[in-house]
């Protein structure tokens, strides 16, 4: 019997971008849902599973998975047939790896800064250089379309409109076509229909019981 996998989530969170892949993965999953409004993610339980206090996690047997990187990478690779990561000798895993690494050491907290208007740091000693740069070198990419590996879909397109989707409503991104075009062509597969339902069912659970 293959180990239990378990996603530790808080609706509307970071971790509705890894219950979408699940869902694209057609996994078979457990959910442990968590109140991130009562401070649930916070508690000693769930610190003993990410001292972070962080979500997504996931549990799969004996192993946790943190961060959404190395959660995303991981899934992908365990549920090879749905084909949403290029194995290992396949042209694309080189920029498959890149992409997935460039959202969590330049994307995302260039981001950060540009929102919580922290002091541009010196483009040399700085780990994503400029936002301008991140951002350009972003923005060619998704130009060839209509995927971040061009025709192939893939986990990171799951992860980058997952992010995309939810800085867009926040604001925290230039408007530009390529952008908004992007996230309407991956936001509008099944998965993120099936996981948005489930985040609303338990939203509205979790807001009865308060």
């Amino acid at each position: 019997m293959a180990p239990q996998l378990t996603l530790y989530h808080c609706p509307y969170s970071r971790s509705t971008g890894v219950l979408t892949l699940l869902e694209e993965l057609h996994a078979p999953y457990d959910l442990h849902v968590m109140n991130m409004k009562k401070g649930e993610n916070r508690e000693a339980a769930y610190l003993a599973v990410n001292p972070m206090g962080k979500v997504p996690a996931v549990r799969h047997g004996d192993a946790v998975i943190t961060e959404q990187v190395a959660i995303y990478l991981y899934l992908a690779d365990l549920f090879p047939d749905a084909k949403l990561a290029p194995p290992l000798g396949d042209p694309l895993r080189g920029p498959y790896l890149r992409w997935m690494a460039f959202y969590g050491s330049c994307f995302e907290p260039a981001v950060v800064d540009k929102w919580m208007k922290n002091a541009p740091a010196d483009k040399a000693s700085c780990h994503y250089g400029d936002f301008d740069t991140m951002f350009n070198t972003l923005i060619e990419q998704l130009s060839k379309g209509p995927y971040l590996l061009g025709e192939r879909f893939s986990a990171l397109d799951v992860l980058w409109a997952s992010a995309m989707g939810w800085m867009g409503m926040y604001e925290l991104l230039p408007k530009l076509p390529v952008i908004e075009q992007y996230v309407a062509r991956v936001t509008s597969r099944p998965s993120f229909a099936a996981a948005n339902a489930k985040d609303g069912e338990l939203a509205a659970a979790q807001a009865a019981a308060a």
